[in-house]
Parts: C-alpha cells; sequence; structure tokens
C-alpha cells in the first residue's frame, strides 16, 4: 500500500466520523418534531426507513454518475454479494434501528457516546473471526471503553425507564455495527468497490424495513405523514450527510482495514457532542470528560494509535 493511499484512508475514515457526527444531531431534532409525537415508539424505526431508503437512491445516482453500473451488474450476480448483505442486517435492521432507538430515549450526546463503543466491539469479533491477535493496547482499550461507558450510565440524570432502554438500543446499535465493519471488510476482499458495497448495504436495510419491519409496526401511516410535510425533505437532506459519511467509511474500511477505519470513524462522538453544543444543547463536564476517556480507549484498540498522527502529514493531491 503507498503512503498516499494509507494517509488518504486515514482522512476519510475522520471525515466519516465529522459528517456522523452531523447525521446524529439532526436525528435528534428531526425525532423532536411535534408531527412525530403520536407516533412515540416507531417513530425513529420509521425515520432509520426513510435514512436508508433515501440514501440508497443517494448512491445509486452517484453510482450511475460515476458509470459503476456495469460493477454493479456483476457483483449482485456474484456469491460474495450475500457477505455484503449479511452485513447489511447487522449494520441497518439492528445497528441503525438501535442507534434511532437510542437516540429518542436518551438524545443524540448519549446515543454518540454510548454506541461509539463499536470498535471495541468489531475488534473483538475481528480477532475471533479474522483471527487477528489481540494485543496488549487492545485488551487496554476494550477495558477502558466498556468500563467508562458504565461509568457514563451510572452518572446519568436521565429516569431509569428512559436509562435501561436507551442502553439497550445503543448496545444493539454497538453491536450491528460492530459486526458490519468486520464482515463488509471480508466481504471487499474480493474487489467489491466501497460504493457498490454500501449500496447493497443500504438498499437490503431499506427492503428489510419496507418488507418487514414497517409493515409489523402499521408504520406506514407514519411514513404518509412524512411525506405530506416538509419533514421529509430534512430526512432527504439527513440521509445525504449519511451517506457521504458511510462511504468515507466505507472507503476507509477498504484502504486501512476495518479496526484502524473504525478507530478513526469514531470521532464522531466528539463532533456531536461539539455541534450539540453549537446548537445550544444542555452538555455536562462530565459528559465531555467521559466522551473523551471513551474516545481514547475506542483509539487504543486500533493497537497503533499513533498512526493517527499521519494525520498531521495531510496533502491535498490525495483528497
Amino acid at each position: 500500500m503507498s503512503n498516499a493511499h494509507y494517509i488518504k484512508g486515514l482522512w476519510l475514515g475522520l471525515f466519516g466520523g465529522i459528517l456522523w457526527g452531523v447525521d446524529t444531531v439532526f436525528i435528534g431534532l428531526l425525532l423532536d418534531q411535534p408531527l412525530l409525537d403520536s407516533s412515540i415508539f416507531f417513530a425513529p424505526l420509521v425515520i432509520t426507513f426513510l435514512h436508508d431508503s433515501f440514501s440508497s437512491l443517494w448512491i445509486l445516482v452517484y453510482i450511475i454518475k460515476q458509470k459503476y453500473l456495469s460493477d454493479l451488474k456483476n457483483i449482485i450476480h456474484n456469491k460474495t454479494s450475500l457477505v455484503i448483505i449479511l452485513a447489511a442486517f447487522f449494520g441497518g435492521p439492528l445497528g441503525m434501528a438501535g442507534y434511532m432507538m437510542a437516540i429518542y430515549y436518551i438524545g443524540p450526546s448519549y446515543t454518540a457516546i454510548i454506541s461509539a463503543t463499536y470498535p471495541a466491539v468489531g475488534a473483538f469479533l475481528s480477532v475471533l473471526f479474522l483471527k487477528e491477535k489481540l494485543t496488549f493496547k487492545t485488551g487496554v482499550g476494550l477495558s477502558i471503553t466498556i468500563f467508562s461507558t458504565m461509568a457514563l450510565g451510572f452518572t446519568s440524570s436521565e429516569s431509569n425507564t428512559n436509562l435501561i432502554l436507551g442502553f439497550f438500543f445503543a448496545a444493539l446499535c454497538a453491536i450491528g455495527w460492530g459486526a458490519e465493519s468486520v464482515i463488509s471488510a471480508y466481504g471487499m476482499r474480493d474487489n467489491i468497490i466501497p460504493v457498490i458495497a454500501l449500496y447493497l448495504r443500504q438498499t437490503t436495510s431499506a427492503v428489510i424495513f419496507a418488507l418487514i419491519i414497517i409493515p409489523l409496526i402499521d408504520g406506514y401511516e407514519i411514513v404518509k405523514l412524512i411525506f405530506s410535510n416538509s419533514l421529509v425533505l430534512y430526512i432527504f437532506i439527513t440521509a445525504l450527510a449519511g451517506t457521504v459519511s458511510y462511504l468515507f467509511y466505507y472507503t476507509s474500511i477498504n484502504s486501512i482495514g476495518p479496526i484502524k477505519a473504525t478507530g478513526l470513524n469514531i470521532s464522531y462522538s466528539a463532533w456531536a457532542i461539539l455541534i450539540s453544543l453549537f446548537l445550544g444543547f444542555s452538555v455536562s463536564l462530565r459528559e465531555l470528560v467521559l466522551a473523551c476517556i471513551i474516545i481514547s480507549g475506542s483509539l487504543l484498540t486500533t493497537n497503533r494509535p499513533q498512526d493517527f498522527f499521519q494525520l498531521l502529514k495531510f496533502n491535498r493531491k490525495v483528497l
């Protein structure tokens, strides 16, 4: 791997994290809209469905513009596409749905911090299934991440009901996203370009929601309500931020591997908090400190956190 390719992978991992921080806060604002009050429990699932559906459309436009349609047709008839579809299940219906539900119950800041443990999950699964070596630094990082997350829950001012539900869904998100990073990395080993893998991921997620989850919760009534309101435009724009974030993330996974890519992408928790502060949300000093500790622990799971400083060698040509 060339140094320029490596540095590009690092930058894309970081920028993916910044954009996912934007996506996190925007989703929190969407779920606070009065229009969704009547849907209560199911609103986040409907937003997830629309988010991934719009994201799939954004990616398809990009694929057509970049003339990747032939690549897409070839991959669809390849058994490796089944691996990406499996990754999509963990990342979408499990991970993204858990993420949305957690935002609903404990807000964007807490959700960003707790779900930020997914690199630790990904590192563990990499050791288990990809036979990557678990080093001392990785073990320390996992421990720091887990115990700091527990500390956040013990000191939270949320009600017990919201805390339990929020942590449950955030844990599902971490498991789903951690598994997705490992499975997608395995799938892209067979020369599947990141944008095609991402299209399969988002489309699979949208189809599962459309055919199974949304009908089960009678969610199409909420979908109709959203489409009759300007709220649908905000979801469409939010999906664009999420799409670019995921494209950067998948490209980073393909360039520098799942553990390093997730280690950089995890910065979204810090960006979400900073953006929340900028928009007037209340964030305590304790939350900021714990966020930094959790991010530090997650970065340690990369085994070589010093690689992060390669970002200082930024060269516009590699972007």
